[in-house]
């Protein structure tokens, strides 16, 4: 599954700490064809046979042109079987998804479309440093569901400064009469460094409390499933099996390969002879990027191979956001020798979790309850203890 990542942005978002750039003038014939050579230097290095789905991240990857796109999903085909059925999502910002332009990346392979809608009240939109109106958003997202039925997905952000939890019953109903079958929900997060933080640190705004945040996500959580969505991942829920094929291949602990300016990656490099995934990730700044690209084929900063004990914690922590949890069959996949009983079955942390209806453990699998769900970073920990002592 690669992951190609566009980062430039028109304008820093005041929430944001990704790896995006403003810059007054993109080389796109450049970027283009270093995405390119660095997807077939991966994959080739990979040696994967097929290709399930494609995600186009970022950044802004609606201002870089269908070409780009197509040009890139021409990339991967080349090398594997990229399937007649594989998922492509692009995600969108809602200021750059004119219908031409979204008819532009469906002819050039797009089938999904991710859009950051984030608010649909122009207030909080003007808060968090969005280019959009709610209006705007609005319109894009019908666009894009005339386009792409049953395959726009929606991303929402809750727990703003100043946000109350009937504010955001309102959005979340906004949001239903609007919304295909997908929608993506975060609680905003104030990282160091942004405008946002600065604000809420310097006093002039808020910071929301911990119980009204957990309540806000339970309210979501109640309000999407009543309307039939399927609570699948922490932060995402689904209508008629309207699930992303990439993201849970990101919480099965699948491979994946990371193309672009600061993308992550996992996968084993079988084309050097290596036998154990490893962790990668691109360098960051893009002008160095396309330098390192340009002389050795990819711009991977930094490659760990990962440990067993490394892979099973990612299974762990990955398996565990999603509502199908680890099954015994993907945990013995990674760990032939130690099965999900062997680890979690004998007394100590998990039979302690599960007794206090946090956590499951039975014939299919290792798995959270809903209440278990909503506070899994704090049941983590426990978990992680009692796999490493095993």
């Amino acid at each position: 599954a690669p992951s190609p990542q566009w980062p430039y942005c028109r304008k820093r978002c005041s929430y944001c700490s990704f790896n995006t750039y403003v810059v007054p003038a993109v080389d796109e014939a450049a970027v283009r064809s270093c995405l390119v050579r660095e997807v077939q230097t991966l994959l080739r290095l990979s040696q994967v046979h097929s290709v399930t789905s494609v995600f186009f991240g970022g950044g802004t990857p609606s201002l870089a042109s269908p070409r780009t796109v197509a040009a890139v999903l021409e990339a991967v085909a080349g090398v594997a079987h990229l399937a007649a059925g594989a998922e492509v999502t692009l995600e969108a910002n809602p200021s750059s998804t004119s219908t031409s332009r979204l008819a532009g990346f469906r002819a050039a392979g797009v089938n999904r479309l991710s859009i950051g809608v984030q608010s649909l009240d122009d207030t909080e939109l003007r808060l968090l440093g969005r280019e959009h109106t709610a209006e705007e958003a609005r319109k894009a997202v019908e666009a894009a569901r005339g386009l792409f039925p049953g395959r726009t997905s929606i991303d929402l952000l809750f727990g703003l400064p100043g946000q109350s939890r009937d504010a955001w019953a309102q959005r979340l109903e906004a949001a239903l009469v609007l919304c295909d079958e997908h929608i993506s929900l975060y609680q905003l997060t104030l990282e160091r460094g942004t405008a946002l933080a600065a604000r809420v640190q310097g006093g002039a705004l808020p910071e929301p409390p911990q119980d009204l945040l957990a309540d806000m996500y339970h309210t979501a959580r109640t309000v999407l499933v009543a309307a039939g969505f399927r609570h699948y991942e922490v932060s995402n829920f689904a209508q008629k099996g309207a699930i992303s094929t990439h993201n849970l291949s990101y919480w099965r602990a699948d491979q994946y390969i990371g193309v672009g300016p600061g993308a992550h990656g996992r996968f084993v490099p079988r084309g050097e002879g290596g036998r154990s995934r490893e962790a990668r990730v691109q360098t960051l700044e893009p002008v160095s990027w396309m330098r390192e690209v340009q002389s050795q084929g990819h711009g991977t900063r930094s490659r760990a191979v990962l440990s067993l004990l490394e892979q099973l914690e990612e299974v762990l922590t990955l398996g565990l956001r999603t509502d199908e949890g680890i099954t015994h069959e993907r945990w013995g996949h990674f760990s032939p020798q130690l099965s999900l009983q062997d680890v979690f079955g004998t007394p100590g942390e998990a039979q302690a979790l599960q007794q206090q209806g946090w956590l499951v453990l039975d014939s299919g699998g290792l798995r959270c309850t809903w209440a278990g769900l909503a506070v899994l970073d704090s049941l983590l920990p426990d978990l992680l203890c009692q796999l490493q002592r095993r």
